[in-house]
């Protein structure tokens, strides 16, 4: 059985819905940062409430009182991450305010992560990884945030004149999964520039490329 409701919508925090961290209360801000970090370096399951508790410096009352259960909590965390990334993203392709200097930026900024230290592969590979059930809210979330990445490069390459720009999306999100994972597991730098070496095939293939 799912340890949370197997539909994410019901459990899904205000995060998703555009609000801001820091409009959040401080001990549950502190939480959920607490979690961002233990989660993403140790495993989601491998982090037990009283860690959080202690590391995040409240009362068991006061984790209760926010989240009322871990499973909550895992559901908020990955929820937050797709929508910071979906705002940094839209963002970026505002500011850049050009679908080839976005995409390269983009690609860019994939490959400074990959290098970082503390990198540990793809948050959201990681928690599909640890949830198994396809109809558990965390793998929905994860299956959301992939779809709404792979439009989104679709509609950049479709702007460059890709003539398959959705297979074109999807080739870059796939090539994205290898980076992340090969990038941790292996040689971040072979990793790096043998993703470099497909999206520049990709591009190739754009009219503007």
């Amino acid at each position: 059985m799912p340890i949370v409701d197997t539909h994410p919508i019901g459990q899904r925090a205000s995060w998703a819905a555009g609000a801001r961290l820091a409009s959040v209360a401080p001990a549950k801000r502190r939480i959920l940062e607490t979690a961002n970090r233990l989660f993403y370096d140790e495993g989601i399951r491998s982090v037990g409430i009283d860690r959080l508790i202690s590391e995040s410096e409240v009362t068991k009352a006061t984790f209760y009182k926010h989240y009322g259960s871990k499973d909550r909590l895992i559901v908020e965390y990955i929820s937050q991450r797709h929508a910071r990334d979906r705002e940094s993203v839209h963002e970026l392709i505002r500011e850049k305010d050009d679908p080839k200097l976005a995409l390269r930026t983009l690609i860019e900024n994939i490959v400074a992560e990959v290098v970082a230290p503390g990198f540990r592969g793809c948050a959201f590979i990681n928690a599909a990884t640890e949830f198994t059930d396809p109809r558990h809210a965390v793998r929905q979330i994860v299956a959301e945030h992939r779809e709404w990445y792979a439009e989104t490069l679709s509609d950049l390459l479709k702007e460059l004149g890709h003539p398959l720009p959705g297979d074109g999306g999807d080739e870059l999100v796939l090539a994205r999964d290898g980076v992340m994972t090969g990038g941790f597991a292996g040689d971040p730098i072979a990793a790096t520039t043998a993703f470099v070496r497909v999206v520049n095939r990709v591009l190739d293939r754009t009219a503007r490329g």
